[in-house]
């Protein structure tokens, strides 16, 4: 600030905007007044100045600033971090504490709401902190501005994809610039002549999203068993705008699930089943996107693949008046907007419809798996997705997850390969490894004999040797697990 503005600003005195205090030593009292900034216009505290408008000074270091930050952080909810500046008059510092008026009311000190009146920062009333709170509850999260996203946030490339998804889906042409489109579709609003970007903006179009929202991103964890107990065999995070999160994520549990070759009868030609409904994975997969709590930023949403199921978890309870026992008949969507541009896209159903078709798809399937099952713990929706029983699949496995890769990438070597290394390599896709052991057993060969052949399997690229001594065995050398992987504990998945 100027120090003339400066200047005429402290004679002028505190107001509804502005507080002083002497020094950092009355940080608590401070924090007072910008949680009742925060719940009303906004305002700034300056430190070195005395309730009687007299310039004082503050000494100011690094541990100072630091101090009056982690106060903030520590002492207000929901988080936030005001500006912070120093200043000098006359050789004199001071410190500037300025805050914007929030846009998560309420915000609370230490368990109490404040509300800023003329000089004083009191109590919010009950009646008044309730009316705060009706009115939060009908604002949408999707709907608020993302601070500091501008237009240079928003990827031009991802707008034209969906206009020309829309367009082909519609059959109309879309006119007008981009920046209209997403004003129609409330993904940026403008404020006099200000351009301002809708979270729902950043998360559908934005370049890199998981720059304002860190736990924007899906992790898939493949299991080899029916329990987190044993170690997993991947693990992917999966980034972007949400509709690139939402087919790379697809794609690639579609990609390690097992396609079962049906014989039909009088029919010659071989049914190809998978393992689960495919509307059903790509289903769950967008509505865990599009329906998950937000306000949830400690949060990912996490697939994890087991031998006999699929795990859906998101983050947040069932919104609204949804349930367990009503979700096939009750419509809310937590993401209004979000889940609007989906559905003009085909992304996903109508409200209601989604979880109908889920369940059909299930039922119509030929193995008649059982039927999804549902739970909210309170703070994650879980959504089990289950295989038939496996005597089922293994009424002749046409590709299974492993397969899909590497018999497709090793078809030509594998077509020149004996019988003894191509059964061994279905035992592979099957069991997820073999030993040297468990190939002589099979081909009813020696252990040597074994050995070669492995060797052999080995040096084609199509085995990758794992273990060591005796505890050595081999598994498919998948392309698929490559990229994108983060080795975590076990206990975090």
């Amino acid at each position: 600030m100027d120090k003339n503005k400066l200047l005429a600003l402290i004679k002028k005195g505190e107001s509804e905007v502005v507080e002083f205090k002497k020094s950092t030593a009355q940080i608590e009292r401070a924090l007072r007044a910008i949680c009742s900034f925060l719940n009303h216009k906004g305002g700034i505290i300056y430190f070195g100045i005395s309730d009687k408008n007299e310039l004082i000074g503050q000494d100011v270091s690094d541990s100072t600033l630091k101090l009056i930050s982690q106060k903030i952080r520590q002492k207000i909810k929901p988080e936030v971090s005001p500006e912070i500046e120093v200043l000098e008059i006359n050789k004199k510092k001071i410190i500037g504490v300025k805050t914007k008026e929030g846009r998560n009311k309420p915000y609370y000190l230490d368990g109490i709401a404040y509300m800023r009146t003329g000089t004083e920062s009191p109590v919010i009333a009950s009646d008044e902190l309730e009316r705060i709170i009706l009115k939060k509850n009908k604002i949408q999260w999707d709907s608020e501005i993302c601070e500091d996203a501008t237009l240079e946030d928003i990827d031009e490339k991802a707008v034209g994809v969906f206009k020309e998804q829309y367009e082909n889906i519609n059959k109309i042409i879309i006119n007008g610039s981009n920046k209209k489109l997403l004003n129609a579709l409330n993904c940026i609003r403008e404020f006099n002549g200000d351009i301002k970007i809708t979270n729902a903006g950043i998360l559908l179009f934005g370049k890199e999203p998981k720059k304002f929202f860190l736990m924007d991103y899906v992790t898939v964890v493949r299991y080899p068993g029916k329990n987190r107990a044993q170690t997993y065999l991947d693990i992917k995070d999966f980034y972007g705008n949400l509709f690139v999160i939402v087919d790379s994520v697809n794609e690639y549990i579609k990609q390690h699930v097992q396609e079962i070759s049906h014989v039909v009868e009088g029919q010659i030609p071989r049914n190809i089943i998978p393992q689960y409904p495919y509307f059903a994975i790509r289903e769950l997969i967008t509505n865990a996107v599009v329906h998950r709590d937000y306000t949830n930023i400690g949060s990912r949403i996490i697939i994890r693949m087991f031998k006999d199921r699929i795990e859906f978890s998101s983050p947040g309870s069932l919104p609204a008046n949804v349930t367990v026992e009503n979700i096939v008949d009750e419509q809310y969507s937590r993401n209004s907007i979000i889940a609007e541009v989906f559905n003009k896209v085909r992304y996903i159903e109508k409200l209601g419809e989604g979880w109908d078709k889920i369940m059909s798809a299930v039922m119509e399937h030929p193995f008649k798996p059982k039927l999804p099952d549902i739970r909210d713990t309170g703070n994650t929706v879980i959504v089990m997705l289950f295989s038939p029983k496996e005597e089922l699949l293994e009424q002749g496995v046409e590709y299974t997850e492993q397969s899909k890769n590497s018999l497709e990438r090793f078809g030509p070597i594998i077509e020149q390969l004996g019988e003894r290394q191509v059964l061994a390599i279905k035992h592979v896709i099957k069991e997820r490894k073999i030993t040297s052991r468990a190939y002589g057993k099979i081909n009813k060969v020696s252990e040597r004999t074994a050995r070669n052949d492995i060797r052999d399997l080995v040096d084609k690229g199509i085995l990758k040797k794992l273990g060591t001594a005796q505890a050595t065995y081999y598994i498919i050398k998948d392309p698929a697990i490559s990229g994108n992987i983060r080795q975590y504990p076990t206990n975090d998945i």
